[in-house]
């Protein structure tokens, strides 16, 4: 039986996935090809613990596979991000335990760049998610690394509170730097044992333990249609930092 989309799920396919494909910076056509970023800001060690990142090849969405390269393992099994949003803070913790290549290229290719920095909440949706990680105020896409295979089938489901990585919904291990934050339990985006990348679902890779107030607040700017951004903050949610604090 093919995998039925509900109504919401329609502008979540719509409006978060389809940046997700345009925004690679490549100029292709979808699958897009992953582009390398720039250098890291220096980071202390004592604000952020270390780990060993190893440069990713550029691969296509639709080949992406357990043979993609990962980075090595995230020091702790529970590591934690605090990412201050120009609506206040919110604290995560991963979970490398389920989501150990999620959580890695999470945290190596993306946090410990500063890649999140001046990036916005770029989809808003009430009652469903929130979506940000990609694109800058001015809704210009950053380049991003290689692609991650999708870790959805680790136990983690779409609850509320929940961290999950946005993809192409055409293939299944094509998630970059793009994330949600769940606002309702959407068990829809969870895996439904069905074949076919719409019915592999999308990585839930750890939760927000601190300020889903914040989350909530987001949740609640008005919203508006900007070109192929549908539902998108008419004053722009800044992600002003995200550092790995634990």
């Amino acid at each position: 039986m093919p995998f039925r989309r509900s109504s919401r799920q329609l502008p979540f396919a719509m409006a978060l996935i389809l940046p997700v494909v345009i925004g690679c910076g490549s100029g292709e056509q979808s699958p897009p090809v992953a582009s390398l970023g720039g250098g890291s800001p220096d980071r202390s060690a004592a604000a952020s613990p270390k780990s060993t990142v190893t440069e990713p090849v550029q691969v296509r969405a639709g080949v992406a596979s357990s043979d993609t390269p990962a980075q090595a393992s995230p020091a702790a099994a529970t590591p934690e991000v605090l990412v201050k949003t120009s609506l206040g803070d919110i604290r995560l913790r991963l979970n490398a335990e389920k989501a150990p290549l999620t959580v890695d290229n999470f945290l190596s290719n993306y946090i410990e760049r500063g890649f999140y920095d001046g990036t916005v909440f770029h989809y808003v949706d009430q009652g469903f998610m929130v979506a940000a990680g990609g694109y800058t105020a001015e809704l210009a896409p950053k380049a991003t690394r290689a692609y991650v295979k999708n870790e959805a089938a680790n136990g983690l489901k779409n609850k509320r509170g929940t961290i999950a990585m946005a993809r192409d919904p055409d293939h299944a291990d094509s998630a970059t730097s793009q994330f949600f934050i769940n606002l309702v339990d959407n068990s829809s985006l969870d895996p439904n044992g069905e074949q076919g990348a719409v019915a592999a679902g999308y990585c839930v890779f750890g939760e927000v333990v601190e300020g889903m107030d914040v989350v909530d607040r987001i949740a609640g700017v008005q919203v508006a249609d900007r070109g192929l951004f549908p539902k998108t903050p008419v004053s722009p949610v800044v992600i002003q930092s995200a550092e790995w604090v634990r």
